[in-house]
């Protein structure tokens, strides 16, 4: 359909003309674009807002050249709309409606695009409203019970079932636990699981996060403080983390990032069921069940001596393993068409499918991030696709990390079974060879540009953390 006959049926349709006056009219702004994505009709009040001249006629032009970050093409090519988005117009943010415009054999011939706020101080009170709620949230759910339970695992490879049978076992003891896998593998989804499969599911759970918190602070989240215990604290004592999961179940993340005075105080709750707070020389009884999890190999950081013996040995009462994702290949397209479909759910992005290709590139690559790196590049995907499915470009297959770990067939078969106490992070044919060119990598992008890692990183398609974790590894190599 022309533009020329698309405005005809808007025009002569006198249902569809007044819904259109209506709707530019309480509106600050509205565009039309017919089934080839050219604009068709752009109100004043959108014009005004990109500066356009009187005498420039916008009518035929691509809508990407008009508005480079435009949604418009995919609710033309997927017929579905999307509501409630924000856009960046002329160096002002904007909340925009998309539409998709049908005839009456129910094809699309366009969409319709309308801007309700571009001045977004108007909606402060709303902001201010919604983090008000969240912060709420956030401060209940800390009390509450874990929200997943072991079915909410995915996966029906052998390396997931025998690990989802070792942690329902598990579930029903009271003995502290030692989680152990790779970074993004699911380990706090499984602590979760593990809580709620226990008789404790009913009281507190709560995580924290080691590698998270200044070492300053880490002993008094943990353990809590007394009134007055150091310059500028509350005359209120604070209750720790611990005390919080009385009776109920205590994660500690990245528990290998413990400082070595804190781990003694560690070993006491787990010997004693005893805790003492900053600043206090009191003992307070607490009865919580503690899983812990680290990324990292235990048994080696006590060699060296920054790690307790005694307290790796009262953590390594019940060990499990999570298999690394690329030793899961049976579950990789179960795993991304769940994720794709919760990310779709979270964000109300039209309905999207991955791709033969794609589930081909998703098999074949590495996963060096895991579950938590499959997740990311699906919510890139949901942003980048064009059309009504994803392909291995949408999801950055293009991207130098992303060559950089693509699985040779050799190496594309699940891993060998783990020499330590945590899963290997490569087939031994490759890791020199890996190791070697990521170092490159890296070190090219930190020279062009000029030494900002947030921008080399950027450049690579990780994150800051990432870059300074591997910078740091090729640095010990």
């Amino acid at each position: 359909m022309t533009p020329e006959n698309l405005m005809h049926l808007l025009s002569n349709d006198q249902a569809s003309h007044i819904l259109l006056e209506q709707l530019t009219n309480a509106c600050q702004g509205s565009l039309v674009i017919d089934r080839g994505c050219r604009i068709v009709w752009i109100s004043e009040a959108y014009r005004k807002l990109l500066a356009l001249p009187e005498t420039f006629d916008a009518t035929g032009l691509p809508v990407e050249q008009l508005l480079p970050t435009s949604q418009m093409p995919r609710v033309v090519q997927t017929g579905k709309p999307m509501f409630v988005d924000l856009m960046e117009i002329n160096n002002h943010w904007c909340v925009v409606n998309r539409l998709p415009l049908r005839n009456e054999s129910g094809d699309v011939v366009g969409a319709l695009g309308l801007i309700f706020h571009n001045d977004l101080d108007e909606l402060q009170p709303l902001f201010d409203k919604f983090a008000r709620l969240r912060r709420r949230f956030e401060q209940e759910n800390l009390l509450r019970t874990s929200r997943y339970q072991l079915d909410d695992i995915i996966g029906l490879s052998p390396q997931i079932t025998q690990m989802k049978r070792q942690a329902q076992r598990a579930a029903q003891l009271d003995a502290t636990l030692l989680l152990l896998g790779e970074t993004g593998t699911g380990k706090e989804l499984l602590a979760q699981g593990i809580h709620q499969a226990s008789p404790r599911s009913n009281a507190p759970f709560v995580g924290i996060n080691m590698a998270a918190l200044p070492e300053p602070l880490a002993e008094a989240e943990l353990f809590g403080t007394a009134a007055g215990a150091y310059t500028g604290a509350d005359r209120k004592s604070r209750i720790g983390k611990i005390q919080l999961a009385d009776g109920g179940t205590l994660f500690l993340d990245e528990i290998a990032e413990m400082p070595l005075a804190m781990q003694a105080k560690l070993l006491r709750v787990l010997q004693e069921r005893e805790v003492e707070a900053l600043g206090s020389n009191r003992l307070i009884s607490v009865d919580v069940r503690i899983i812990a999890a680290t990324s990292k190999n235990l048994a080696e950081l006590v060699e060296h001596g920054l790690f307790r013996a005694d307290l790796y040995y009262r953590l390594h009462v019940l060990p499990i393993h999570l298999p690394p994702l690329r030793a899961r290949q049976g579950d990789i397209a179960l795993l991304a068409e769940h994720l794709l479909q919760t990310i779709q759910r979270q964000t109300h992005l039209p309905e999207l499918k991955l791709s033969a290709t794609a589930l081909d590139w998703l098999n074949g690559y590495h996963w060096p991030g895991n579950v938590r790196e499959l997740r990311n590049r699906l919510e890139r995907a949901c942003v980048m696709a064009e059309g009504e499915q994803i392909s291995p470009m949408d999801l950055g297959s293009e991207d130098p990390i992303s060559t950089l770990n693509k699985l040779s067939p050799a190496s594309a078969q699940p891993d060998r079974a783990p020499v330590s106490e945590t899963e290997t992070v490569s087939s031994s044919d490759l890791k020199t060879l890996r190791q070697r060119h990521e170092c490159q990598l890296l070190e090219e992008a930190l020279h062009q540009h000029q030494g900002n890692r947030t921008a080399a990183a950027k450049s690579l398609g990780i994150s800051r953390a990432t870059f300074y974790n591997r910078i740091r590894h090729c640095k010990a190599d």
